[in-house]
């Protein structure tokens, strides 16, 4: 195997590099988020003598409330932990189930060949707040309350609108007054968009959280009392809440047809998170921790492990043909996430093939000058799955045995590339977390009256067609977009990173990761640095739609480069300047005692602080 010796790290300097940021550098700790104030009160979890994964969980509340737009309390949030006592990581389960009720025979007898992406159809079970009661109650110090203090404060107090939030609540205006009122009560609470600065409040936010801080008090030890917070929103008042409003407001959904939920109170009161062994590769002498496959966070690792073939770094940075490689493993890679990939409490992955080098030694083969625009997925066996090369609609139909119904055409730029945040912690102790919160956004649900909140929409990610994996089924978790990183150096903590933007989060986390392990660039320079992503699979979101050979890059990236990935056959499209996810990340330089970590400056609110 090729490839850049380990950099030397004095590699946090920025001596003649121009950054957005400065590296920030601690020697207690280090958090960063999708919003700044959520990650003050991380840094402040700290000072009060909390752990990364206490200060973990209270930044993940506030991002909650601070980015609506971008996930909720209602939705999901996987989690990987290193944990500095057990000397080892883990990943938390911070993905619900789906209802009972919802299986491949309702769809049929109803009418649905796609299941929506709004509504409540795809509703699972809230994850956010058992993924955390689970965290903090195995590897965290304080209580539930002390965690949810920050987020307390600022729905009750509020907080200034930004830019961003701002322009999300004006252009959603009259779908939020005309299909979702109890949005509309909630976010325009003067019947009106509230101006950039102005301060927002939700207290019916706030009420669900200090329900749980009462429930909490109550109980004898700070396990209990973490289990009785956490009992009140699955198996007491916000769990009835929620099945009680969906059952009684129906809405339309991109069906066409209106629809009441099938999430009940058993559904949401009968799961519970699960600690997991993560699924890891080992690259240049680092162990690369991803989620398992009801996340599709193992093509990143399959991307490595195509990729440790080459000299990546001879080649240079962001050059065609490094561009074009790292386009054209990325192609195969996610075509095994469709072929293969779903619940493993439901479907057999076969990651060991996957991830071996005997299969990759094959697969790298494929790798030519020109770009490929086809879909193929690999053999671990049994011949090459037909459905992940199909259109995942008529997929569906085809097993459904039922004729085509209206899809809602949204366009390329329908990916959520947008929706979701990250957030990341590490202490000096070496506990790591790093986290990526989603779904439960206000844009395709309406909020559950009384609790501030929506319910999520990661259902829309199941398949329809029985015979492959991520089929829907009955109190199965679907395989999810988001996908936090975690990297440990012979057993010990290293670093953590994640991402935003739905399909493309592990193609903009793998090159940050790779300006830093392979071009040996500082932690902020490597978050700065442009991206491009491909969009030449089916998207994980309604309407499921495929781009072959489309890629979209950075248009930072230079018109030469541009102009010889289009020579090769790639269709690029020019993006914005400074977008393409939201990337942040931290790194503990153990041998020093120091600990460095950083914030893209894309999307303009994600911040990392330490000390």
């Amino acid at each position: 195997m090729m490839g850049a010796a380990q950099p030397n790290h004095s590699q946090e300097d920025t001596m003649g590099v121009f950054t957005t940021r400065p590296v920030v550098m601690g020697t207690r700790g280090v958090v960063t988020s999708g919003h700044y104030l959520a990650t003050a009160a991380g840094f402040r979890i700290m000072e009060q003598g909390g752990n990364a994964i206490d200060a973990a969980a209270a930044m993940c509340f506030c991002v909650n409330l601070l980015e609506p737009q971008s996930n909720g309390i209602g939705g999901e949030v996987p989690t990987l932990v290193y944990s500095a006592r057990e000397r080892k990581a883990v990943a938390i389960s911070g993905m619900g189930w789906s209802p009972r009720e919802l299986t491949i025979d309702w769809c049929r007898a109803n009418g649905i060949d796609l299941i929506p992406g709004d509504g409540y159809l795809p509703a699972c079970v809230p994850a956010v707040v058992d993924t955390w009661a689970t965290a903090v109650a195995r590897y965290g110090r304080l209580s539930f309350s002390q965690v949810l203090a920050p987020a307390i404060e600022l729905a009750e107090n509020g907080f200034p609108v930004y830019e961003r939030l701002h322009e999300s609540l004006a252009s959603s205006y009259a779908k939020f007054n005309e299909r979702y009122p109890s949005t509309a009560e909630i976010y325009y609470p003067h019947g009106r968009v509230p101006e950039t600065g102005e301060v927002w409040r939700n207290p019916d936010f706030a009420s669900v959280l200090r329900m749980m801080c009462e429930a909490e008090s109550g109980a004898g030890s700070r396990t209990a009392g973490i289990e009785a917070a956490r009992d009140v929103f699955y198996k007491g008042p916000v769990a009835e809440r929620i099945a009680e409003f969906i059952a009684d407001n129906p809405v339309e959904d991109a069906s066409g047809s209106v629809h009441t939920g099938l999430l009940s109170y058993d559904d949401i009161a009968e799961w519970s998170a699960s600690v997991e062994e993560p699924v890891s590769y080992g690259y240049r002498g680092l162990e690369v921790h991803k989620c398992p496959t009801w996340t599709q966070g193992p093509v990143f690792l399959q991307q490595l492990a195509l990729l440790d073939g080459f000299d990546l770094a001879s080649m240079g940075h962001n050059s065609s043909q490094y561009l074009h490689t790292y386009l054209e493993a990325a192609k195969l890679a996610f075509a095994d996430r469709e072929a293969y990939y779903g619940d493993p409490a439901f479907d057999d992955v076969p990651l060991d093939t996957l991830l071996s080098e005997a299969y990759n030694s094959g697969r790298r083969g494929l790798i030519g000058d020109d770009a490929s625009l086809a879909m193929r997925a690999g053999d671990t066996g049994n011949g090459a799955p037909a459905h992940a090369a199909a259109n995942v609609a008529e997929d569906n139909r085809r097993a459904l045995g039922v004729a085509a119904t209206a899809v809602r055409d949204l366009g390329l730029g329908h990916a959520h590339v947008g929706d979701t945040t990250h957030l990341d912690a590490v202490d000096i102790e070496g506990n790591m977390v790093a986290s990526t919160p989603s779904g439960g956004w206000i844009g395709s649900s309406p909020v559950i009256r009384g609790l501030g909140f929506p319910i999520g929409t990661r259902g829309q990610m199941f398949y329809l067609n029985p015979d492959r994996p991520n089929a829907l089924a009955g109190r199965k978790r679907p395989r999810a977009t988001l996908t936090p990183s975690l990297v440990a150096k012979g057993g010990e903590p290293h670093m953590v990173f994640g991402t935003p933007g739905g399909d493309m989060q592990d193609q903009v986390t793998l090159q940050f990761f790779l300006n830093y392990v392979e071009f040996g660039m500082n932690i902020q320079e490597a978050l700065d640095a442009p991206t491009l992503f491909s969009t030449h699979f089916p998207s994980s979101f309604y309407p499921r739609e495929a781009f072959p050979g489309r890629v979209t890059a950075d248009s930072r990236i230079p018109a030469g480069v541009i102009a010889e990935l289009e020579r090769r056959g790639h269709v690029v499209d020019s993006s914005e300047a400074w977008t393409g996810g939201k990337p942040m990340g931290i790194r503990l330089h153990r041998e020093r005692g120091v600990i460095a970590g950083g914030a893209a400056a894309k999307g303009n609110i994600g911040y990392a602080l330490g000390w």
